[in-house]
């Protein structure tokens, strides 16, 4: 099992591409099931997250390409299996796309219940609601979501709210069925999330009918077929997100090539109030701090508002304000495991249900720390950076889910980090 050994305390500055949205990237990858042939998916990141949906798709009988220049090729011209087995979806919450293309192409889908990072319950009633308003039948067994929809599917209107907001993959399972049912779905309360918008406009692109594309009313006009296409995936927020709190903990400056700070618009006012400096630039922006970090409160919420994906970033950059922050949890309430990893650097934080309250230390102390999930592991190499001493991050394929080759990317900027065998 592989380690991050970081030494800290470093000032990173220099320039970063970002990469191509995992987020976005997944579903678009089930989408190709709706076409038969082979579509071209290109900026997708060289994540084990993307290898894993990969190998999903080839069990269901597509062939999966990477080519030297990166693009992803995925000819889905025959679908001979229609079972999303337990031993590959229990690795990826977003297995779970593939639930409703595979539905409307084939008449029926059999996926085990998903797996994923250990951020909280995250149940999927609303997926199969939304189904079962299209005409699917559903039912469970041996841990295995059966559906079935011989007759294709029926356009229906369907409200998606939750109790934590809007569903993101629970939209894209719903938009990417309703592109081929009969007649006509309204999505009532879809998720905006800009990953969301970008799978419809692929959808778009493949011949699909979708107006209202990032509002939260989805209106489908089902096509008899959809054909394959060649995309490119939007940049990837939340690394972008990670990237901006990696300049500010460190007292840094980084350019960020191909950061769209359109889709991120809550979490640069954050930045921007707390003293760090971002200003636009050719395709993308220049972050830096020169001055203290100042205090926020920090509420997570479905987008536009502040994305849950990088409370724990934040939270390690709040560790070093001057005075006391507060961050809420209100996507994923439980996600909080970061906290007492954070706490062993010397980080002063207390959680409080939802809640963590977060009193500003005048340094961290480097400390051996474990990787609970993919933005804590974020967290951590964060907190290391900033630290003094020598950090080792524990279980670091965490990280290598929704981050390519962080090491690599992380020491010209003049991050002092090496990847090793525990």
């Amino acid at each position: 099992m592989d380690i991050f050994r970081i030494e800290g305390p470093v000032r990173l500055s220099g320039k970063v591409a970002v990469n191509g949205s995992k987020n976005a990237a997944l579903p678009i990858m089930a989408a190709a099931l709706l076409a038969p042939g082979k579509s071209v998916f290109k900026s997708v990141p060289r994540l084990s997250d993307i290898s894993v949906c990969g190998e999903l798709l080839e069990q269901l009988g597509c062939t999966v390409t990477r080519e030297a220049n990166s693009d992803l090729h995925i000819d889905a011209a025959t679908i001979d299996n229609t079972v999303g087995e337990y031993n590959i979806v229990c690795r990826m919450r977003a297995s779970i796309c593939i639930l409703g293309p595979l539905l409307v192409r084939c008449g029926r889908a059999e996926v085990s219940m998903p797996g994923g990072c250990a951020i909280g319950d995250r149940p999927i009633d609303i997926h199969l609601r939304g189904l079962r308003e299209l005409g699917a039948k559903i039912h469970l067994h041996n841990g295995y979501i059966v559906a079935e929809a011989p007759h294709g599917l029926t356009g229906a209107d369907i409200f998606l709210g939750g109790p934590f907001g809007s569903t993101v993959l629970g939209t894209a399972n719903i938009l990417m069925a309703a592109t081929l049912a009969k007649g006509r779905t309204l999505i009532e309360s879809a998720a905006c999330e800009p990953e969301v918008t970008d799978l419809a406009n692929c959808l778009n692109k493949m011949g699909a009918k979708i107006s209202g594309i990032g509002s939260p009313r989805l209106i489908v006009e089902g096509v008899k077929q959809l054909q394959p296409v060649e995309y490119e995936v939007i940049p990837d927020r939340i690394e972008a997100g990670t990237f901006m709190a990696a300049a500010a903990i460190t007292a840094g400056e980084l350019k960020l090539d191909r950061c769209r700070l359109d889709d991120m618009m809550a979490v640069v006012d954050k930045l921007r109030r707390i003293g760090v400096t971002v200003e636009p630039a050719n395709n993308g922006c220049v972050v830096a701090r020169t001055d203290s970090i100042g205090t926020a409160d920090i509420t997570t919420q479905p987008y536009p508002g502040f994305p849950t994906d990088l409370q724990a970033q934040f939270m390690a950059l709040l560790s070093l304000a001057r005075g006391n922050s507060v961050i809420i949890e209100k996507v994923f309430p439980d996600r909080f495991m970061h906290v007492a990893e954070l706490n062993r650097m010397a980080a002063n934080l207390r959680k409080e249900g939802p809640t963590v309250i977060v009193a500003g230390v005048e340094k961290l102390i480097a400390a051996p720390v474990m990787a609970s999930d993919l933005r804590a592991s974020a967290a951590l190499v964060l907190a290391a950076l900033a630290a003094e001493g020598t950090t080792i991050v524990n279980r670091v394929y965490h990280i290598d889910r929704g981050y390519e080759k962080i090491e690599q990317r992380l020491k010209p900027l003049g991050a002092k980090i090496t990847r090793e065998k525990a």
